[in-house]
């Protein structure tokens, strides 16, 4: 299939092409600069493949967890192209992105992905590679604080007879104290945030079994949908 797929729900964005078996890609960490920079990235693996988004078999978006501003810039930039094109689009979790982009440069087959959610919580998944070579989720995403992951996590390790799992993500060094014993890749993680090529085999089996979604149907996923603050003594 022919896919254009593009991410920016965390500080980086990310965009790759896959057009007559030919792959184009663009990288970029840019905090707070995604939406100067991702369309223009688009155009760039367009033009570089000498493609035009009609000639696409459809969209793939990053839908989060992650920032929330970055997750919503990145429906919209998806929604805006399908509604142009007439494009099916496919969401995919940026944690299960950085999860399969753990197996595909380093062939992890259990992988914990975390993101630092910020408010003294991480947001995390736990994913094993089934028979396709796709990283699939074991647990329900989640967002929670770093101290009741390794409970979240218990279980699901105790029936993979393992006690822990490679970990990918920004979470481990924001909260190492409490996370690093579940990880069994020493330091800082090599993948600290998702690319979109990761996420085009993932989108490519969703349209096999056709879960695409029209333009109007496409929906970010935040994993924290509500925030509580907290008032400041004596306000």
């Amino acid at each position: 299939m022919n896919l254009l797929a593009f991410d920016a729900s965390t500080e980086a964005c990310s965009v790759a092409l896959i057009f007559n078996g030919e792959l184009h890609t663009r990288y970029e960490l840019c905090p707070q600069s995604h939406s100067q920079l991702l369309l223009p990235m688009i155009d760039e693996v367009l033009k570089a493949a000498n493609c035009q988004l009609a000639q696409l078999d459809g969209l793939v978006f990053g839908q989060g967890p992650g920032s929330f501003t970055g997750v919503r810039i990145g429906i919209g930039v998806a929604q805006g192209l399908a509604f142009a094109a007439n494009l099916p689009l496919v969401g995919v979790s940026t944690l299960q992105a950085m999860a399969q982009l753990a197996y595909e440069k380093t062939q992890q087959s259990q992988v914990v992905a975390t993101i630092d959610a910020r408010m003294s919580e991480v947001y995390n998944g736990f994913y094993l590679l089934d028979d396709n070579n796709i990283m699939q989720p074991v647990l329900p995403e989640a967002v929670l604080a770093p101290e009741l992951l390794a409970e979240h996590l218990a279980q699901a390790f105790n029936e993979q007879n393992i006690s822990a799992a490679y970990g990918v993500g920004t979470g481990w060094q924001a909260y190492e104290k409490q996370l690093s014993a579940l990880k069994t890749n020493q330091g800082e993680p090599e993948i600290l945030f998702p690319h979109a090529e990761a996420m085009l085999i993932i989108a490519h089996a969703k349209f096999i079994k056709e879960e695409s979604v029209s333009a109007e149907q496409a929906e970010p996923v935040y994993v924290r949908d509500t925030v509580s603050w907290k008032k400041l003594p004596g306000r």
